[in-house]
C-alpha cells in the first residue's frame, strides 16, 4: 500500500513517536554512584560551598530514605569561607533526544536568599545548547524554563503551550535582549508548578520531551499525574498541552546533544543576589541576601530536593542517548565564547511580559562545565504578576498577539529540495501541509512501494544573517557532497524518515 509522507514546508516537521522504553532509572540505591558531585567554587558567584559525597553524607547533606532521594544545605551553622555548605551533582551519563521524567515530592524553590535548578547541559558551552527545566530565585512563584544556544536558534509561539514566551532568541548574546537571557518561557502562575506551593501541594512530575523537531516540559500536579507515566509506559501525545514548547527557528540537532542533568542549589550570586533588593519578601527580611544567607541557617531547613523518582527513556524510533560517561568538565570552563564577558552585572534590564521595576541589575548565571552566564528578570514578586496576565488570557484572546518577532538569526526559511525514500512500512510523519507524491516504483518481491517527497533543501539548514559562520561556508561544496554532509549531520531526523532505505538526494535550485 502506497504510504503518503506529509511534510509542513518551512521546516515545520512534526515527527510521530513510536513509543518510549525506558533507558536509565536513578533508582534510590543507585542514585549517587550515577552523578558527580562538583566541588569547586561556584561561577555563579553564588555564597556556596558545594562539598564532595563523603562530607554531604557525613553532614546530612544527603541521604536515601523511605523511597525518596534527599538533597539539602547545611541549616544548622552559621556560613563561613565560600559560603553556605550544599550539593551539586551531575550526571555521569549524556543523553541526546529522550524523555526525562522527574517525579519530586518537594523542591527547595520559594526560600529567601536560594537559588535552585533542575536543568541539562552539553559540552563546550553554548554550542552543544543548555535547557533549564526548574529554574527560579528567592521568593518567586511559578516555574522559569529557558534554553541557552549559539547563534541561529529562536522559538515561535505555535499556541500550543500554556506558558508566555518571555524572550524568543536561546543565542545567550542575542541582540536586544540582556546577556544569555536566552529563549525563555514563564509557567502560568497555575499556583503548584514552583517553590511553596508546589510543596505545599505534595509536589508533582516535570515531563520534558527532547526530539528533532521540539523541546517540551509538562507539568503535573500530585493530584494530576498521567496512569502511564505512573505505569512506566509514558505516552506523551495523551498528555494534552505542556507548559512549554521549545521549537520555530531552530534546528534542535544543531544547537543540543549529549546532555548531563545536573541539580543544584546555590545562594545569592548573580542572579538571587543581585534582584534581592527588588523582592518585598526577602528584602525586608536583610538588607543583603549574603547577610541573611549567612547568619540564619535555620531558615533554610525548607531548602531541599525530594525526588521520588528520575527516569530517561528513549524512543523506540531510533539510538538517541550516548551510553558512555562523558567527558564534560566538572569546574569552571577557562574558555568561552568570543565576546561574551564572563562576568554579569552589566545593568542592562529586561523585563517580564508587564512592567516590572526597571534598571533591575543583571541576573543569571554560569555554571561549572558549560561557561553558563547572565541573564536579566524583575523582581520575584513581578514573576507571579506577569505569568499570570500574560498566559491564559492571551492565549484565549490571540495566540497571534504573543508571537514575539523572531531575530534574523533564527528565521525559518521555506523548503524547496526533493529526496527519494525506501522502505517505509511504517511513515512516521504527519503534517500540517500536503505536498504531492508520486508513487514510480514497486519492489521487485511487491511488498514496498516507492515515493517521491517534498524535503528540505540542503541550505533550508542555513539560518541567513545569523552572525557566525559555519564550518560548510569555508570550504565551497558541490550539491552532492553538501547533501551528504547534510544527511551525516542530521542522522536522527532521518532516521524518522528513513527506517531501512537511504536517501538519494537531489537538490533542486
Amino acid at each position: 500500500m502506497l504510504h503518503t509522507l506529509l511534510f509542513a514546508l518551512g521546516g515545520l516537521v512534526s515527527l510521530c513517536t513510536a513509543g518510549y522504553v525506558l533507558e536509565d532509572d536513578y533508582t534510590e540505591d543507585q542514585f549517587f554512584s550515577m552523578f558527580d558531585f562538583f566541588t569547586d567554587a561556584d561561577p555563579t558567584n553564588g555564597y556556596v560551598t558545594y562539598v564532595d559525597q563523603t562530607t554531604a553524607q557525613s553532614s546530612g547533606l544527603i541521604s536515601t530514605t523511605n523511597g525518596s532521594i534527599y538533597m539539602g544545605v547545611d541549616h544548622t551553622n552559621v556560613a563561613t569561607g565560600l559560603g553556605r555548605n550544599s550539593v551539586r551533582l551531575t550526571s555521569t551519563k549524556t543523553y541526546t533526544h529522550g524523555l526525562i521524567i522527574l517525579d519530586l515530592n518537594h523542591m527547595p524553590g520559594g526560600v529567601c536568599g536560594t537559588w535552585p535548578a533542575f536543568w541539562t547541559v552539553g559540552a563546550n558551552w553554548p554550542n552543544a545548547g543548555e535547557i533549564d527545566i526548574i529554574e527560579g530565585v528567592n521568593s518567586q512563584v511559578g516555574n522559569s524554563m529557558a534554553l541557552h544556544t549559539a547563534s541561529g536558534c529562536s522559538i515561535t509561539n505555535n499556541g500550543l503551550f500554556s506558558g508566555s514566551i518571555s524572550t524568543s532568541n536561546c543565542f545567550v548574546n542575542a541582540p536586544g535582549q540582556a546577556m544569555n537571557a536566552g529563549c525563555q518561557i514563564l509557567a502560568a502562575n497555575d499556583g503548584a508548578s514552583y517553590g511553596t506551593q508546589f510543596n505545599q501541594g505534595q509536589g508533582g512530575v516535570y515531563a520534558t520531551e527532547w526530539t528533532s523537531s521540539a523541546i517540551s516540559i509538562w507539568f503535573f500536579p500530585r493530584s494530576g499525574i498521567p496512569s502511564d507515566i505512573s505505569s512506566g509506559s509514558p505516552d506523551p501525545s495523551t498528555w494534552g498541552s505542556p507548559i512549554s514548547a521549545f521549537e520555530g527557528g531552530c534546528q534542535i540537532d544543531e544547537f543540543f546533544s549529549n546532555h548531563q542533568i545536573v541539580f543544584d542549589t546555590t545562594f545569592c550570586g548573580d542572579w538571587a543576589g543581585n534582584v534581592w533588593s527588588t523582592d518585598a519578601t526577602c528584602s525586608s527580611k536583610a538588607s543583603t541576601c549574603q547577610d541573611f544567607v549567612q547568619n540564619n541557617p535555620a531558615e533554610f531547613q525548607d531548602a531541599y530536593w525530594s525526588v521520588k523518582s528520575l527516569k530517561v527513556y528513549q524512543s523506540t524510533g531510533g539510538e538517541t542517548s550516548n551510553a558512555t560517561s562523558s567527558a564534560l568538565p566538572h569546574g569552571p570552563t577557562a574558555s568561552v565564547s568570543a565576546g561574551v564577558p564572563w562576568n554579569s552585572g552589566s545593568g542592562v534590564s529586561q523585563s517580564w511580559p508587564t512592567p516590572t521595576v526597571s534598571d533591575v541589575p543583571t541576573a543569571g548565571f554560569s555554571r561549572g562545565g558549560n561557561g553558563r552566564f547572565t541573564k536579566t528578570f524583575g523582581n520575584a514578586a513581578d514573576f507571579a504578576v506577569a505569568a499570570a496576565s500574560t498566559s491564559a488570557a492571551a492565549i484565549a484572546s490571540s495566540p497571534s498577539a504573543m508571537v514575539p518577532a523572531v531575530e534574523s538569526d533564527g528565521s525559518v526559511v521555506e523548503a524547496s529540495a526533493s529526496a527519494t525514500v525506501a522502505d517505509f512500512s511504517q511513515p512516521e510523519i504527519t503534517s500540517a501541509a500536503a505536498v504531492t507524491t508520486e508513487a514510480f516504483a514497486d519492489d521487485p518481491n511487491g511488498n514496498v512501494e516507492y515515493v517521491t517527497v517534498t524535503a528540505l533543501r540542503y541550505d533550508d539548514f542555513d539560518f541567513p544573517g545569523g552572525g557566525g559562520v559555519k564550518k560548510r561556508d569555508v570550504v565551497p561544496e558541490d550539491d552532492l557532497t553538501r547533501v551528504k554532509r547534510h544527511m551525516q549531520a542530521h542522522r536522527h531526523v532521518h532516521r524518522h524518515l528513513l527506517k531501512h532505505g537511504i536517501v538519494v538526494g537531489s537538490v533542486e535550485e
